[in-house]
């Protein structure tokens, strides 16, 4: 099953399972699925970074790791710190949650400050998403945090944490990937539970999708709520 260009669809996803509740038996589930289906990466939680290390060395399977998450917000000096050890024990992407509060009050200054504050923590050895929480934000808001985000140095902008109000929409991709640069990727995450709508995401200029219903997805099968 192919998304866009002949590309896997599996290669598109980030294998997701970021309840607080997870155990290690889920989490090295996770890791086994990701390698047996080819997804691109798995998403979890910081504490479980060592554990996906060494269950996933040499696969091929990326650790996305997630900062300040789910709410963003923490102090800057928190996230970079959590960014920094996601690193130091193996992650080589960090999907970090902006200061929502800080960007409704348009101080763009700090949403900027925060976002560099873990681009240079990682210090170029991971690639570095930046959560939006799209359900809080208006379209310009949604611009507004691209630009940002790429002004602090991320090479990746991502809808929801899926755990705050609404998900990824084809309109919230379409604008996000109109309002970043071609080699800036968009992430849409959040309610992607089915081959039909990760497709939809993927052509609406998604490069990568965050669900913890990928099995769904590359089956074609009914999916499970996601996160």
């Amino acid at each position: 099953m192919t998304g866009m260009e002949g590309e896997p669809l599996a290669s598109y996803i980030d294998h997701t399972l970021l309840k607080p509740d997870a155990r290690a038996e889920a989490i090295e589930k996770l890791c086994n699925e990701a390698m047996q289906y080819g997804f691109f990466s798995v998403c979890v939680n910081g504490g479980w970074t060592r554990f996906c290390q060494e269950r996933l060395n040499g696969s091929g399977v990326r650790i996305s790791v997630v900062a300040g998450f789910p709410l963003g917000a923490m102090s800057s000096r928190t996230k970079a710190f959590e960014a920094a050890d996601a690193v130091e024990n193996g992650a080589s992407e960090i999907d970090m949650v902006l200061n929502v509060g800080r960007l409704l009050d348009g101080d763009y200054a700090a949403v900027e400050r925060d976002i560099r504050g873990v681009v240079e923590a990682v210090n170029g050895s991971a690639l570095v998403k930046v959560i939006f929480e799209t359900g809080y934000l208006n379209e310009e808001q949604k611009r507004i945090a691209c630009r940002l985000s790429e002004q602090a140095g991320a090479l990746y902008v991502k809808t929801s944490t899926g755990f705050g109000p609404g998900g990824a929409t084809v309109d919230d991709i379409r604008l996000m990937r109109a309002s970043v640069a071609p080699a800036t990727g968009v992430k849409a995450s959040g309610g992607v539970r089915d081959k039909q709508t990760a497709l939809a995401m993927i052509e609406a200029g998604a490069t990568r999708i965050g669900t913890s219903s990928g099995i769904a997805i590359v089956s074609g099968t009914a999916g499970q709520a996601a996160y």
